[in-house]
């Protein structure tokens, strides 16, 4: 007997077996040889996340036709799979709503691209980088080094806060001086601070200004432009290169404190009335007892 025409199960044999295994085989090859095809085409065309999503309809789209078109090989009707798939479905549906809702989230992200892989971003109480967008969710690695998974349906209600998406961002900083040190001495000195740093923009044009009058110090305002890219070095650096320069400048940057007067207390008056007998204010127990007699 031909081993290849030995039937398994119903009208299966072996060889049915070997074709489909054959055509998986080849179909999952194909599939790998059009995202790497896709990848080298589009990688300079499409931003990197729409070519992930791009590469990911092709290469499972693939195995799905490929698996689909040889299923009734093995025996597997698909009229009475697509009937079980039906019901099955409804069930799953109701099951599965939030997965359905982060699905047409995440197409919504992929078309309305309020973010992009790569790209530094708040959401809700995360804030990092955007890792990876993926069907169901979005990877953000936090500034701390973690990984967080985010729903599509999260990111996509919540209020999303992009910190590169402009190509420049302002750094505020508040510097208190002392009152008995010259301000203008300290302006000075923070301009030459800004105007030697090359990621300080000179447009919008960096301001440095009193801006109050406080208890202890006279404050100093500086509002400074930067790449968004460098927004993080530059603002850590900068405030050391002011303080030092402040400091040799002979600039005092003075900590809060409060000067007391104490006043000497007055001399008791001489006319003030005689104290009271104590026993006049707490009668003892032997002068409650007469009374109560009398």
């Amino acid at each position: 007997m031909n081993i290849l025409t030995y039937v398994l199960y119903g009208e299966v044999t072996v060889y049915d077996i070997l074709i489909f295994a054959i055509v998986v085989g080849i179909t999952y090859a194909i599939a790998r040889i059009l995202r790497s095809n896709i990848r080298h085409i589009l990688q300079e065309k499409v931003a990197k996340d729409i070519l992930n999503i791009t590469e990911k309809i092709v290469y499972y789209g693939a195995l799905l036709i490929g698996i689909v078109s040889v299923l009734p090989l093995i025996g597997v009707n698909l009229t009475g799979l697509l009937v079980a798939g039906g019901v099955v479905g409804l069930v799953v549906g109701f099951a599965s709503q939030s997965v359905v809702s982060n699905l047409i989230s995440g197409l919504f992200l992929v078309f309305e691209r309020p973010v992009k892989i790569g790209e530094q971003i708040i959401v809700g109480q995360t804030s990092g980088v955007v890792w990876d967008i993926r069907i169901l969710s979005t990877i953000v690695r936090t500034f701390e080094g973690e990984y967080v998974r985010i729903p599509n349906e999260k990111v996509f209600s919540s209020e999303i806060t992009n910190l590169v998406a402009n190509k420049a961002r302002r750094i505020d900083y508040t510097v208190g001086i002392s009152y008995s040190d010259d301000a203008q001495v300290a302006v000075d000195t923070i301009k030459r601070v800004i105007g030697e740093e090359p990621f300080v923009l000179q447009n919008p044009v960096p301001r440095i200004f009193v801006s109050d009058l406080a208890e202890s110090s006279v404050t100093i305002g500086i509002k400074i432009w930067t790449p968004s890219p460098m927004w993080y070095d530059v603002k850590t650096e900068m405030l050391w290169k002011i303080k030092v320069e402040l400091e040799r400048a002979g600039i005092t940057i003075p900590f809060p404190q409060r000067v007391l007067h104490i006043k000497k207390e007055s001399a008791v008056p001489q006319d003030l009335p005689d104290a009271v007998p104590s026993e006049e204010l707490f009668p003892s127990e032997k002068q409650l007892a007469n009374d109560t007699d009398q």
